[in-house]
């Protein structure tokens, strides 16, 4: 503990840092998934009348309460999440800091697993989407300060070591949480990756075209959308339709067996057709095989992360209590049976769970368990 920095008025910068952190997060969480850059335009901006929102009208959580959350300009409502996201943040920042009253150089590498942990699970609500350059740069944030506090990654062990085990149990943590996890999204690849439909009589299908750059095209078949996120995860997937009959721009090219990948199609004859070069694509189908995953990828990129903060132990936890909130989200909720459920969340709050406390009970636990888990 160091003395200078065990007072309660630290609090007080704390909350605020977050807070400003928080501002900074609401533009990554708009921006990052459609594809726009942080810095430019420098200025945050309306997302309904893209106006410029000057200095005097952006301060976190009092702006959005002093214009009761819409726009000074166009009046639209401002979403909640905005000042959710800076509330949120600034309430990490302080736990974070009240919780363990470190040194910054150790409070500081906590407080970017805050930040991303905060933008990663907004992103993903929303999206369905965890961009790896966050989990990437994370990993490398989590051995870092494994190295600087050796304790980190082994919380629940009374030793800890020197900078070296920390970076050791650090990198372990990793590689269980990443290939794990990827093991579980394959074997999952294998059992679930595929959704066969047939329909008798035929039904009608076509690609839609998205409405905005928030959307993606979407496969209709007999009234039911598809985002296309959900059916292209990765270059090998490939959509198969059965077509009674194939339209390419409103004109009939034959029917059988249509081969649809992401950027392309391939017809019954061979010939292969960029999807960009369409205006429409529709016809009538027997049946369909579309492919799907268990899991994203994004969910194992999250996890060598969360690995690489708090080694194998925390990886365990997190991927336990995620699984135990997603199961209650899902009965509460009724969502994520038969729909998909982003995953990431809850790995956010599993792994918070772990480094608020979650730890203590682990080792209590293990103690309660005895050596090798064998009666004393």
């Amino acid at each position: 503990m160091y003395p200078p920095f065990d007072h309660w008025i630290w609090l007080i910068p704390a909350f605020l840092i977050g807070s400003c952190i928080g501002s900074f997060l609401n533009v990554v969480i708009y921006r990052v998934p459609l594809g726009l850059s942080v810095n430019e335009p420098k200025r945050s901006f309306c997302p309904n009348c893209r106006k410029p929102i000057p200095m005097r009208l952006n301060f976190p959580l009092i702006s959005w309460l002093w214009l009761r959350g819409k726009c000074a300009e166009c009046r639209a409502p401002i979403a909640f999440r905005y000042f959710g996201v800076e509330l949120l943040t600034a309430v990490l920042f302080t736990v974070t800091w009240h919780f363990f009253r470190l040194s910054p150089q150790v409070i500081l590498p906590l407080w970017v697993l805050m930040a991303l942990l905060v933008s990663i699970t907004f992103i993903d609500a929303e999206h369905l989407i965890i961009p790896t350059t966050m989990t990437w740069a994370g990993s490398v944030v989590g051995l870092i300060a494994c190295a600087l506090w050796p304790k980190l990654p082994v919380l629940a062990s009374a030793s800890s070591g020197n900078w070296l085990d920390g970076l050791k149990h650090g990198g372990i943590g990793w590689v269980v949480g990443f290939f794990g996890l990827w093991a579980v999204v394959e074997l999952g690849k294998m059992a679930f990756g595929k959704k066969a439909m047939k329909f008798d009589p035929p039904v009608s299908w076509h690609l839609k075209e998205p409405e905005t750059d928030q959307e993606p095209m979407c496969f209709v078949i007999d009234g039911e959308e598809i985002p296309w996120w959900d059916i292209f995860s990765r270059k090998s997937d490939r959509l198969l339709v059965e077509c009674g009959e194939i339209r390419v721009d409103g004109s009939s090219v034959g029917s059988g067996k249509l081969t649809i990948r992401e950027m392309e199609i391939e017809l019954p004859d061979g010939a292969v057709k960029r999807l960009a070069d369409m205006k429409s694509l529709d016809g009538t189908a027997s049946s369909t095989v579309i492919p799907r995953e268990a899991m994203g990828f994004g969910d194992v990129h999250l996890l060598g992360m969360i690995g690489g903060f708090f080694g194998w132990t925390g990886v365990l936890f997190s991927l336990f209590a995620a699984s135990i909130l997603a199961i209650v989200a899902a009965l509460i909720g009724r969502v994520g049976f038969g729909k998909q459920l982003p995953f990431g969340p809850f790995l956010a709050m599993g792994s918070l769970a772990w480094c608020f406390g979650g730890w203590k009970l682990f080792a209590w636990y293990l103690d309660f368990l005895g050596p090798l888990g064998l009666p004393r």
